[in-house]
């Protein structure tokens, strides 16, 4: 089998590997990198579970090919915490429940955080047509969105709270 060579950065570090042409960049991801948190749920980009970032994109990693991220920034959930604390969004989602199995949990924060990136406050209503491309078999959703509602505040506040200590 013929391989080609990438070079990509991933979740900050760069990359360099030989990818088979047809590998999906979630398998290339769990299986050569061992990034687990990005879920394999349903193999048609249905479920959401294996979303990711690219370039700041949401991205569903089982519609992408691990040679398209050749010169790409992937971020995946193991990408987004800092100096092992929680980011904003993961903390929201722990505190106000928004998971229960957690198998579709990381496609729901990243596609928050493309959502707050673009948007620091968005309505229920935003919100959930954001999130309607990833599915829940477990929570019937209003937890989630009360949990991506309070990640945009504490998102802002730790925002603010970044610009003051360079104010200072």
């Amino acid at each position: 089998m013929s391989t080609t060579k990438i070079k990509t950065r991933i979740n900050g570090k760069q990359i360099e590997s030989e990818v088979e042409p047809r590998k999906l960049l979630v398998h290339f991801l769990r299986e050569d990198l061992g990034l687990t948190g990005t879920h394999i749920g349903c193999d048609t980009s249905n479920c959401g579970a294996c979303t990711v970032l690219v370039d700041g994109k949401a991205i569903k990693s089982c519609t992408m090919l691990a040679v398209q991220a050749d010169g790409k920034e992937v971020t995946s959930i193991e990408g987004i915490s800092k100096d092992d604390e929680l980011h904003p969004l993961q903390k929201a989602f722990l505190e106000k429940h928004g998971l229960q199995c957690g198998y579709c949990t990381s496609g729901m924060i990243l596609t928050s955080l493309w959502l707050l990136r673009k948007n620091k406050n968005p309505t229920e209503e935003e919100i959930r047509k954001s999130l309607s491309g990833n599915l829940c078999r477990c929570t019937g959703y209003q937890r989630i969105v009360e949990s991506v509602m309070y990640g945009a505040q504490l998102m802002i506040e730790k925002e603010a709270e970044e610009h003051e200590m360079v104010m200072r």
